[in-house]
């Protein structure tokens, strides 16, 4: 409920007097920690419902499904009759519903949220996935050869084709980008595995998400909340943690700096938020820890809602100036120095000592410490929390399905597409030499072929030349054969002849000669 500039919060005890958190201090981040079933939620509703009413829009992750009761006004009971009196609203309060978009990265509780992986970038991408620094700068020479090749990154599978295209073309590129270790990138090839069993193949895709969607108010001036349903995305720490870190990145990307300004541009509840650091890299909790650091002079708030502060690294923690806090348990060792150190975060107030009424606390009340309108950190207060307006319970599945489909991004967001990106264009450029290789197949064999044909042409005109040669010197043979049967007739005939004329001559001469020895 805001009052002038202010969040009211509740009333502290025994005082009774109003808590409130200041408009123009809310970018500062704060924690909201305590034990299952003490109002955390409760609390980060009537924050939420604050920030709205104050025009400032909200985006919240609703990790057990009862969050969505904001889009539903409130149930009137005796025990909220009672509250209304307690905390002097009677006049300004009232049931309402709040205007709520509701989100999904995997699209069944509300529209889907996609990012790219380019859009992400190697820097976020390595400290979700916890490579090591070699495996970074492998990564961002990845993502450089790919840029420059206009090879685009938009999910997973893009990434894991480009890994695999650089790794069968390593030398090529390692000459002028630099060593490539095939470790190297199988590493990260490896490393995609757990980011796609978590979702990571709903979450990285297009249309990508326009992160100014989130920061507007309806027409009456209040500011939208966007809850994000994450029943199953917190089943998923690295899912989860690297929504948040890309969701900050984009915010310091795309928002201009607003130094400290009245009221915030945008404020963030991240519940559970134990799951974004539970086991995770030195690299990631950097990451998260510079990013909260510079936002704030963007005007964005980040409030951590979380069991114990303990659940925060302290460099995190350092940086949530506004704090409420909830009922601790301490049955075990651990759990009272969880409680101690809890105590010791706060501004001491002397009425009371923190520690021991961190463990007194009822359902509804917490500590408390806000800062001033200077910036300086208030005494601790034992507050009981105002009572919100919407619904404590969650919405009907009715209400939630109506808001989705009247949604002005259900058109934009709920359908997913898959254009031209690095998969499609290295599966095309594997077809197109797959032809290019079975061409040159055929053509290899065409030309085998031909050779074939040529040598087996030749090797006949050979036996062909060969055979004629044979034939030409059988029919030589005969004809040498023929002329000399012809010329041994001849030179029969003509010893024949000479024969004869031998002998007739030798008859006429003795017929001469016989003659004449007649006549004599």
């Amino acid at each position: 409920m805001v009052d002038n500039g202010k969040i009211y919060m509740g009333l502290s005890d025994p005082a009774g007097e109003r808590v409130y958190m200041y408009l123009s201090q809310a970018n500062r981040h704060g924690l909201i920690a305590g034990a299952s079933g003490t109002g955390k939620t409760i609390t980060m509703k009537v924050m939420a419902e604050s920030f709205s009413d104050a025009g400032v829009p909200v985006f919240l992750c609703d990790v057990k499904g009862d969050v969505s009761g904001l889009a539903e006004p409130g149930a009137d009971n005796a025990g909220m009759q009672k509250r209304i009196d307690k905390f002097g609203i009677r006049d300004v309060f009232e049931y309402k519903s709040y205007p709520v978009t509701f989100w999904d990265i995997y699209g069944k509780g509300g529209h889907p949220i996609r990012t790219t992986v380019s859009d992400m970038g190697p820097e976020i991408l390595s400290r979700i996935m916890g490579l090591t620094e070699v495996q970074e700068g492998v990564l961002n020479i990845i993502f450089r050869i790919a840029d420059e090749h206009g090879l685009e990154i938009i999910d997973l599978k893009d990434l894991r084709a480009v890994l695999q295209y650089i790794g069968e073309n390593r030398a090529e590129y390692s000459m002028k980008y630099g060593n490539m270790a095939a470790q190297s990138i199988s590493a990260i090839t490896r490393a995609l595995i757990p980011l796609e069993d978590q979702g990571g193949n709903e979450f990285f895709g297009e249309p990508a998400l326009d992160i100014t969607d989130w920061i507007r108010t309806d027409a009456s001036g209040r500011g939208m909340i966007n809850v994000l349903h994450a029943v199953e995305t917190v089943k998923y720490p690295k899912i989860y943690a690297a929504f948040l870190l890309w969701m900050m990145a984009k915010l310091f990307e795309v928002l201009p700096e607003v130094g400290d300004p009245e009221k915030p541009t945008i404020v963030f509840f991240f519940d559970e938020a134990h799951l974004l650091f539970s086991d995770a890299p030195r690299g990631l909790v950097q990451k998260i820890e510079q990013t909260v650091k510079l936002i704030r002079s963007k005007g964005v708030g980040i409030y951590f809602v979380t069991q114990s502060p303990s659940d925060i690294p302290d460099s995190v923690l350092a940086q949530c100036s506004n704090r409420v806090q909830h009922a601790l348990r301490a049955y075990t060792p651990a759990e009272q120095k969880a409680v101690r150190t809890a105590a010791q975060t706060f501004r001491a107030n002397p009425a009371f000592k923190t520690e021991d009424v961190i463990m007194e606390l009822g359902t509804g009340e917490a500590l408390v410490s806000f800062l001033d309108e200077k910036g300086i950190p208030q005494i601790v207060e034992k507050t009981a929390i105002i009572c919100p307006q919407s619904l404590m319970a969650p919405a009907a599945e009715s209400t939630k399905a109506r808001i989705i489909a009247q949604s002005q991004f259900a058109y934009k967001y709920n359908n997913a597409v898959d254009n031209e990106s690095a998969y499609e264009i290295l599966e095309k450029k594997a077809v197109e030499k797959a032809e290019q290789e079975e061409l040159e197949r055929q053509r290899a064999e065409l030309e085998a072929e031909r050779a074939k044909l040529e040598a087996e042409k030749e090797k006949a005109a050979k036996e062909a030349e060969k055979k004629a040669q044979k034939e030409a010197e059988k029919k030589a043979k005969e004809e040498e054969k023929a002329k000399a049967a012809a010329q041994k007739k001849k030179d029969r005939v003509k010893a024949k002849i000479e024969t004869q004329v031998v002998s007739t001559a030798g008859q006429l001469i003795r017929k001469g000669l016989f003659g004449i020895l007649s006549r004599k």
